[in-house]
């Protein structure tokens, strides 16, 4: 996205957005992997702690927020056609991403502030915990995490989805060429909103389950465990998100193939050249 040649289009500004916040959250994942290998021993410090571990909170806000622009972007272009020129502007979009970006940054600020690395007496280590002050802060954490986070967003996707599924089933809307020309663009759209939620939505189950267990509604060993132990798997389901949405832009996305082959063809041309002036170079100094 960002070595070809031409200007972004709006929906590239987006997808090139949630592929960044991908990264963001790719990129902490060695030190949670070597967290993990240690039995949860943290080994980074205070400050990694924190800051490593806000990233999943960051790409959370941030993907589904960045999806969030891609469909009102699909809605406006294949169902606002005539009225769009306006908002759906390269501008417009940069502000959105900006905005956004501020947005999840804001909304990972509990991790920073009360994350803390804690000696824990009965496993004799230390360990990189959310220190809460008391267990309603985790309930409404949780709450907003599922309001802010997922039922509103969800909400949102779910209206533009189903109208642009209308006009595309809407035989008289097929005389634009430029909803034809997006069909290809939305069945990409459709395919990261259809794995963003089943990766998601699991995560979100779980959270709900324990605002009931924080708040003594289920109670019992064996329920916490299972809440828990669900809780984890999830929240691996989750990150796999990120993962998963790379594959989707080059098996479904065919300007993403063609911009990569560009790059492709015009990075070999460079190479080429660079070596048969080398070796011209080369041939001058042995003739010299």
């Amino acid at each position: 996205m960002c070595l070809q040649k031409g200007r972004c289009t709006v929906p590239e500004l987006y997808l090139g957005s949630l592929a960044g916040a991908d990264l963001l959250l790719l990129a902490g994942l060695p030190f949670w992997a070597v967290n993990i290998a240690l039995r949860y021993k943290w080994p980074f410090g205070e400050f990694l702690c924190r800051y490593v571990n806000s990233v999943i909170y960051m790409n959370f806000y941030s993907s589904v927020y960045f999806l969030v622009m891609v469909s009102i972007d699909r809605y406006l272009a294949l169902v606002k056609v005539l009225h769009h020129g306006r908002i759906r502007t390269l501008s417009c979009a940069k502000a959105n991403c900006f905005i956004i970006w501020m947005f999840s940054l804001l909304m990972s600020s509990p991790s920073i502030i009360f994350r803390r690395v804690i000696y824990v007496k009965e496993l004799n280590m230390s360990a990189c915990l959310l220190n809460y002050p008391n267990n309603y802060w985790v309930v409404k954490m949780d709450i907003v995490m599922m309001v802010i986070g997922f039922l509103i967003p969800a909400a949102i996707i779910s209206f533009c989805t189903f109208q642009i599924l209308n006009v595309l089933r809407n035989n008289q809307m097929q005389r634009f060429k430029q909803v034809c020309k997006e069909n290809k663009a939305t069945n990409l759209v459709l395919a990261v909103l259809l794995v963003f939620v089943i990766c998601w939505l699991p995560f979100q189950l779980f959270r709900f389950l324990r605002i009931f267990q924080f708040t003594n509604i289920l109670q019992g060993c064996s329920l916490t465990s299972a809440i828990s132990n669900g809780n984890q798997i999830a929240s691996f389901l989750a990150c796999t998100n990120s993962c998963i949405n790379p594959v989707l832009y080059v098996l479904v996305g065919k300007q993403f193939r063609k911009k990569a082959r560009e790059l492709w063809v015009r990075a070999r041309g460079k190479s080429l050249k660079t070596f048969g002036d080398s070796l011209a170079n080369r041939t001058t100094s042995t003739e010299s």
